[in-house]
């Protein structure tokens, strides 16, 4: 039978042996790397509970959990904030039950409303589930002109404007330019923007596996800007944002189109284009590139609510504060944001 361990802060030789296990375990996902607990840690002060099974002094099981608190937003521990993929990776049956045991011990001990693992697949018919996203993942074929033909036909038309524009994508050693953009693209949509130094220390920590692309104009004025991930064979295009300008020249779509040649490039063989809510704008943006969605099972274990915690834009309890949001000025904005945004996950 496995054994219960928990990596913590600042131990370098268990989180090797994290990450050995992660990189070979096909649950897994760039979510469940050990760095996630030192940028949640730092960045943003929520106290992690990394969890794992040993059997015969290997590693057989983890689960990354975080505690979120929150007067606005609730109080949980997740299965991870900030990410699309979480709870559960593991080998075998025993070290599940184990994890997911000490998950909804611990949540009760530290008196939160609710459990959320974020799994890939429906795994607990009888728990609680929120329906509201999808994933879109599509494979990336061996040749570049193949990946431009595989894209359907108006989109594909969007992406040769884009290129007939002059549009140049570079990468850029730091988050300067994607965070300008994407701060002033959130703050249109009436969201909080996280804190710029959260993006520097996703850099810091994942050196390579974390990439700023930022697409500019013929005259070098940065236009959209997308953070990537890197994870085994796969590229996960993650945070972005655009300039005004950037529809008119169709900016947003040859910044995907430069990544996944890139990624071609690099011999990569699979685009993940990441989570979307059903019925939004990115969920039809990403249907248009052919690609299918695939539920997302996000399962709950409920103990001081009657119900799984709806805290996104689409509820419509947020809409006065999302209207009020877009007409704060930029700079109070960035300053206030990461304060709300921290809880939010």
């Amino acid at each position: 039978m496995p054994s219960l361990q928990r990596l913590e802060p600042g131990d370098r030789t268990m989180a090797a042996a994290w990450d050995a296990f992660v990189m070979a375990c096909p649950q897994a996902s760039f979510f469940h790397r050990a760095g996630w607990q030192r940028v949640l840690g730092e960045v943003f002060g929520h106290r992690t509970h990394y969890l794992c099974a040993v059997t015969d002094k290997r590693i057989t099981g983890v689960l990354p959990l975080a505690h979120v608190k929150s007067v606005l937003f609730g109080n949980a521990l997740t299965s991870l904030p900030f990410a699309v993929y979480g709870g559960v990776a593991s080998t075998d049956a025993a070290s599940t039950a184990l994890l997911e045991g000490e998950a909804q011990r611990l949540a009760q001990s530290l008196g939160v409303q609710h459990l959320e693992l974020r799994h890939v697949e429906r795994r607990h018919p009888d728990w609680p589930a929120q329906d509201l996203y999808v994933t879109f993942r599509k494979a990336i074929l061996p040749d570049e002109e193949a990946n431009m033909l595989a894209i359907p036909r108006k989109q594909r038309a969007m992406v040769r404007k884009g290129i007939k524009n002059g549009l140049v994508g570079a990468i850029d050693s730091d988050e300067e330019r994607f965070f300008r953009l994407y701060a002033d693209n959130v703050h249109r949509h009436g969201t909080p923007a996280l804190p710029r130094r959260y993006f520097a220390a996703l850099q810091r920590e994942f050196g390579a596996d974390c990439e700023f692309l930022t697409v500019s104009s013929e005259q070098g004025r940065p236009l959209s800007s997308v953070l990537s991930f890197y994870f085994r064979d796969e590229v996960l295009p993650y945070y972005a944002g655009d300039d005004e300008a950037a529809r008119d020249l169709a900016a947003n779509d040859f910044k995907y189109w430069d990544l996944m040649r890139r990624s071609c490039a690099r011999g990569l063989k699979t685009f993940d284009y990441g989570r979307s809510k059903q019925g939004t704008g990115p969920y039809a943006f990403k249907k248009n590139w052919g690609f299918e969605p695939t539920p997302l099972h996000y399962e709950y274990q409920l103990y001081k609510r009657d119900a799984v915690p709806q805290n996104n834009p689409a509820n419509a309890k947020y809409r006065l504060m999302i209207q009020a949001w877009r007409r704060l000025p930029l700079g109070v904005a960035n300053w206030l944001g990461p304060h709300i945004v921290r809880s939010l996950g």
